[in-house]
């Protein structure tokens, strides 16, 4: 019998040649593996090697296509300049004007030969007493206000999520993340050996019946949440939900690390650690806030579990550089934490304008929303931009707080195919593939980051988009 493999490199040969081109479906596997002479089950390893190798995907329901685009490799669009188009809308850092001058002012004291010998120190896990209590102000929230005996620090935000991980979770054991999730805890748990389990959700996120089910047919050992702006949707759940999620995980035990690496941009989102104290892990960080060079990650743990955390900082190598941690004292002690903020929530609004102009109203669109909650004394809900008309059945989900949208694509356009797209035009988006847990149920979806390109440029980029989508992909009666 042929090793699988070997087929699988004959099929990904025909994949480079052209022969299987971008978009074109697989026969069904049992077909594949009469036509082969194989068993069904070695074509079920063939083409998840296909998969794993990222030349193609399979979609529950439809089948398996020839990816359009190359695969994205785990977290790499979201951290780092991911491609060569003009226009990116992959990396999604918000910058405000003069805040280059901003972080030079408060930088200059630290360049003093005497204080500069002293902050190039290597930094501890747990900082400095004026670390631990500046953050501790910077994190707090109405109903939550972290001990300074609390903070842990690590390099970034990335770094923050890996050490709570590492601490919590064994080789083998299963955390339960949204079914979309921030690409990097996928290859953050990768690294650590630790299983993903996407749990069913909604409007609001995970649902509490989706969580229990699977935790009470095999025990997660903890839970990744984005609660406040979740990447990629930008949903945020009520207060309602974080309590009932809050009392399920405190009555199972179950350790919760939270992610609020966006949340600045809505202080009226509550800490989900108010709900269930003992055992979340808070993770925030200053990339946003401030800028991705020169940035801090943050660690609000349960107060049991500082030493045990800060041991996986430790080994991790992922403790915070002390200049970075004089920087960012400094900076949220003069107010220039403060002022950033401010301008970014002011930037965020005319950038939800421009997509609404450029990329909504273009399409024939309209704004609809649906109340899921009470947030702050606020009725809140996820704010949902449908796209009628050619795009029946499109949907651009956001918030008017959200830097980045996600657009859920009309038949016949599929993430890989839509992204080529885009691509071939000069512009760089996220497919929904890479926020996928689980590999089989890709949606046809891309994320638009919209913090990073100039505002003439996201405009310009915005229209181009909804062009291409109302064209239809190449070789449909629209395309």
């Amino acid at each position: 019998m042929a090793d699988f493999r070997l087929i699988a490199d004959r099929i990904a040969g025909d994949i480079a040649a052209g022969r299987l081109r971008p978009g074109q479906q697989l026969p069904p596997q049992r077909w594949f593996a009469r036509r082969h002479r194989i068993a069904p089950s070695t074509a079920g390893r063939i083409y998840g090697e296909l998969v794993r190798r990222g030349l193609v995907v399979g979609e529950v329901g439809r089948g398996t296509f020839v990816r359009a685009a190359p695969a994205v490799a785990h977290g790499r669009a979201l951290i780092e300049t991911a491609t060569s188009a003009p226009v990116n809308l992959e990396l999604n850092y918000p910058s405000a004007e003069g805040q280059s001058e901003l972080l030079a002012a408060s930088l200059a004291p630290l360049l003093r030969g005497d204080v500069l010998t002293e902050a190039m120190r290597p930094g501890a896990a747990d900082g400095t007493v004026a670390a631990r209590e500046s953050a501790a102000r910077l994190l707090a929230l109405p109903g939550w206000r972290p001990e300074p005996a609390q903070l842990l620090f690590t390099g970034n935000a990335r770094q923050a999520i890996a050490a709570a991980l590492a601490s919590l979770v064994r080789p083998g054991g299963r955390v339960g993340v949204e079914e979309l999730t921030y690409p990097l805890v996928k290859e953050i748990a990768g690294r650590l050996g630790v299983v993903l389990v996407p749990l069913a959700g909604d409007a609001e996120g995970v649902r509490p019946d989706a969580l229990a089910a699977v935790h009470r047919a095999a025990p997660l050992s903890a839970l990744y949440l984005q609660p406040t702006l979740h990447n990629p949707t930008s949903s945020t759940m009520s207060e309602r939900r974080r309590r009932e999620l809050g009392r399920m995980v405190v009555e199972w035990g179950l350790p919760v690390v939270e992610d609020r690496i966006w949340s600045f941009l809505r202080p009226d989102a509550a800490a989900f650690a108010a709900h269930a104290p003992g055992l979340t892990h808070v993770v925030d960080g200053l990339s946003k806030r401030v800028a991705p060079g020169l940035t801090v990650g943050f660690l609000v743990v349960p107060q049991d579990r500082v030493e045990a955390v800060g041991a996986a900082v430790r080994s991790g190598g992922w403790s915070a550089g002390t200049f970075a941690l004089e920087a960012a004292v400094r900076w949220t002690g003069d107010g220039v934490v403060r002022r950033l903020v401010e301008a970014k929530r002011a930037d965020v609004a005319r950038r939800q304008a421009i997509l609404t102009e450029h990329l909504i109203e273009r399409l024939g669109g309209h704004v609809t929303g649906h109340a899921t909650g009470r947030l702050g004394g606020q009725l809140t809900g996820q704010l949902t931009r449908r796209l009628d008309g050619q795009l029946a059945g499109g949907a651009v989900r956001t918030d008017p707080h959200a830097y980045f949208a996600w657009w859920e694509l009309p038949a016949p356009w599929r993430a890989d195919t839509f992204t080529a797209a885009a691509a071939a035009h000069g512009i760089a988006v996220t497919p929904g593939t890479a926020f996928a847990v689980d590999p089989h149920r890709t949606p046809d979806a891309v994320r638009l980051g919209l913090a990073s390109a100039p505002e003439g440029e996201l405009a310009r980029a915005l229209r181009t988009l909804a062009d291409v989508a109302a064209g239809g992909p190449p070789g449909s009666a629209g395309g």
